[in-house]
This record gives C-alpha cells, structure tokens and sequence, in this order.
C-alpha cells in the first residue's frame, strides 16, 4: 500500500542516508526526498537509488534551477521538490520524466504551476496557509490536483488537514532529524503511517 507521505531527510549524510530509507521503508514510507542543502545531497540520492530505488520513489528537495534538476536526473531521482514555484524548473522536470512538486501559497501560484505541468502542489509553509487556507484555495483548484501540506502537519493537525482536502503530507523533523538513528526514525514512521490509515478509514 502506497501512502502519499513523502520523508523529508533534510540535514542527512551519505554514510546514514540507507539505513534511514530502509528504516523509513519498512515502516510504509516510500517516498523519500533529500533536500539539496543536506550534506553531499547528490550522493545521498545516487546511494538511496541505487540501494533503495525499486522499493522507494528518490526525489530531491529544495530544488531550485534546472541545472538542479538536470543534476537530480543524472543521479536517477525520480522527484523535484521546490519551495517556490518556478514554471522553468517545473518544466525542465517533466521533461526529464520527473514528478514536480513546486512550492505554493496563492491561488495565483498554484495555477501558475500547474499550467507549467506541475504532478502536484506543495502548500508551503503549510503552518502559514493552515487546513482553512487550503479548504479555500481547493474550492477554486481542479478536483484531481493533488496538494500536499509541508510545515504545521503533525499528530495534532493530520485530521483537520485531510478535512480540509489535502492529498498528501511531507513531514521533515517529525520524521528525522541530523543524526538520528534508524530506529528511532523507524518508530516515528510507523506511528505517523498508523495515524494516517486510521483517519482514512474513518
């Protein structure tokens, strides 16, 4: 089962970055992004492919020019995480058979993304826009776009989110932080996986 979780591995090394995703993976999460202000980002992403890459979807985080994105192809990534929205980088990702997730907080750019071929929406910061904010911005969205909240989603808000219409969730420091073992990364995932299949099937 596929859950729209994505793991943000910001702050992560090379020499840690499988035995997280496998920790991550095994709990049910298995899209995994490391953003580009990490440590040797390009080699964590090229060991999570090449280790991780047929069970877990790779992306980059914090992408923000297409020479980035190039970057992240080159290594195998399979995802484009921004925290804006640049229809440049979202095009030059869908070009090179990518999934994009720019950064949005306005209607304005939420349409300005998807014309530019956007696989889905980031809220971000979600904790600014709130489950209010995007209740009122999907009124105006099409009813497949997919939004995805990252920032302010925790045990506590997960429920008024998925009220409010997201699609999905990132989760960066609710997951991992710099140095955290395998373990206790495993422990968080497998909570968070549990809350979320709880409310859908309420």
């Amino acid at each position: 089962m596929t859950r729209p979780i994505i793991a943000i591995l910001r702050g992560i090394t090379p020499p840690e970055a499988v035995a997280v995703a496998k920790a991550l993976i095994g709990a049910g999460v298995t899209t995994i992004e490391v953003p580009l202000n990490s440590p040797d980002a390009f080699d964590s992403i090229a060991r999570l492919v090449a280790e991780c890459g047929n069970d877990a979807k790779i992306g980059a985080g914090t992408v923000l020019t297409p020479a980035e994105v190039e970057q992240v192809a080159a290594n195998g990534g399979r995802l484009v995480v921004s925290p804006n929205c640049d229809p440049t980088v979202i095009r030059a990702t869908r070009a090179a058979r990518m999934e994009s997730f720019p950064g949005i907080m306005t209607p304005t750019e939420a349409f300005a993304a998807l014309d530019a071929g956007a696989t889905g929406l980031k809220l971000f910061p979600g904790e600014l826009v709130g489950p209010v904010g995007l209740k009122a911005i999907r009124a105006v969205l099409p009813e497949d776009a997919a939004c995805y909240a990252v920032g302010g989603v925790n045990s506590d808000t997960l429920g008024e989110w998925l009220k409010a219409g997201v699609s999905g969730i990132g989760v960066g420091s609710g997951l991992y932080r710099p140095g955290d073992a395998p373990e206790t990364v495993a422990e968080r995932a497998e909570g968070l996986v549990r809350l979320w299949d709880e409310h859908k099937a309420d």
